[in-house]
């Protein structure tokens, strides 16, 4: 017999694949340059131009082995030796090879932690909306723990500290933030992670048990108008860090990343041991080789994010002249604007009338809201915006 869940997970189609596939379809129909597909955080800026001299270098230099072969299952100890002393640099911390397991992705390192970190079936995960669909899966369905979903605080987006405290118990193993997050391009504040932090030391001593805290940071470079992004691991010594260099490096279909875990998180050698057990479970065994040397070349370097930059202030300040209501993105490529109905559904279904596609905020757990991706070229946002206007007369706005 097949796993029921996992074929039942397989059969579901999500919103957002729903839209890509509409989106081809009115493509083929009217020209792909008249459908403004702003669903899907593809970026669209080219590779820095270390990138491409490393990937040629690697290839021209090294044996097809090296090039292309396995290497240790947590990659290579040059190329974790390099990340490290890059975040050395940058934080100021003292990182080493030991500290870092590298995956196939953001994805596969999240998925990592939660199934390394979960025990028991009752062991729960607190995320906070509005997040990353996926996290409920990769809960439930990856590790086989439970999900706890915080309500969204829409006037800011930071955390829910209320609602966050009622939800705590003995069963938390522990806590997922995304910042800059997805969908919202909010960064969390300093006082935020502070009073996390806080709370998370509090509440670990009372259950007697650590609280892990996931901090998934794959916008972490992708910043406007010198916002801070706070580096978490040194803030709260049981984080465990999941990066991906396909936002930084503009690299996603590489799928290269990795899982940090600091020195300062308790029982650190089994915390280590107990990721390097779930990578082999989950099969992400030995991320991409030609891809390990690029990133330990590249590690400090970035593409060219300044398009990201136009494409918010040209939405941003369009959409909100028009009458939507939305908090101005800090970091990322979203903007999450409020809907002119409150069924959201409903609302990025109209719109879908005008060749624009969004996705719902209720799949981020947010309803009543839509997320905009503009990693996507400036004429698509500026050929966009007279459609989002007619959209918004429809509403009387």
């Amino acid at each position: 017999m097949l796993n029921q869940n996992v074929l039942a997970l397989g059969k579901k189609r999500s919103t957002i694949r729903e839209i890509f596939e509409f989106g081809n379809q009115r493509a083929k129909i009217v020209g792909r340059e008249n459908v403004f597909d702003f669903s899907i955080g593809n970026p669209n800026v080219p590779a820095p131009d270390s990138v491409q001299q490393a990937i040629c270098d690697i290839i021209n230099t090294q044996s097809p082995a090296a090039v292309h072969g396995y290497t240790s299952a947590q990659g290579t100890e040059d190329s974790r030796t390099a990340i490290a002393e890059s975040l050395n640099a940058r934080f100021g911390t003292d990182y080493s090879a030991k500290n870092l397991y590298l995956t196939v992705g953001a994805a596969a390192s999240i998925s990592i932690c939660f199934k390394a970190l979960t025990a028991s079936p009752e062991d729960e995960f607190i995320v906070f909306a509005p997040y990353f669909p996926e996290y409920q899966v990769f809960i439930e369905h990856g590790s086989g723990a439970k999900c706890v979903l915080i309500p969204a605080q829409v006037q800011d987006f930071q955390i829910n500290f209320e609602e966050f405290e009622r939800k705590l118990s003995p069963h938390t193993k522990g806590v997922v933030i995304n910042s800059p997050n997805n969908p919202s391009g909010v960064v969390y504040s300093d006082e935020t992670i502070c009073r996390l932090s806080a709370l998370l030391n509090t509440k670990a001593e009372e259950y007697g048990h650590p609280i892990y805290l996931i901090s998934d940071e794959p916008y972490r470079e992708i910043i406007y108008d010198g916002i801070e992004v706070p580096f978490i691991a040194p803030k709260y010594k049981n984080t465990l860090v999941c990066y991906s260099y396909s936002k930084s490096l503009s690299l996603p279909g590489e799928r290269i990343g990795y899982v940090l875990v600091p020195n300062t998180v308790e029982n650190f050698e089994d915390v280590y041991a107990a990721v390097c057990g779930a990578g082999r479970v989950l099969g992400y065994v030995c991320a991409p080789a030609l891809f390990q040397q690029v990133i330990a070349r590249c590690a400090a370097d970035t593409a060219d994010l300044s398009v990201y930059e136009e494409n918010r202030k040209l939405l941003f300040e369009g959409l909100t002249s028009m009458g939507y209501n939305c908090i101005k993105p800090e970091g990322a490529f979203y903007l999450f604007p409020q809907t002119l109905e409150a069924n959201d559904y409903a609302f990025c279904e109209r719109a879908k009338k005008y060749d624009l596609l969004l996705v719902p905020g209720a799949d981020f757990g947010a309803p009543g809201h839509m997320r905009i991706s503009y990693c996507v070229q400036t004429e698509t946002v500026q050929r966009a915006l007279p459609l989002f206007e007619k959209l918004a007369k429809e509403y009387g706005l």
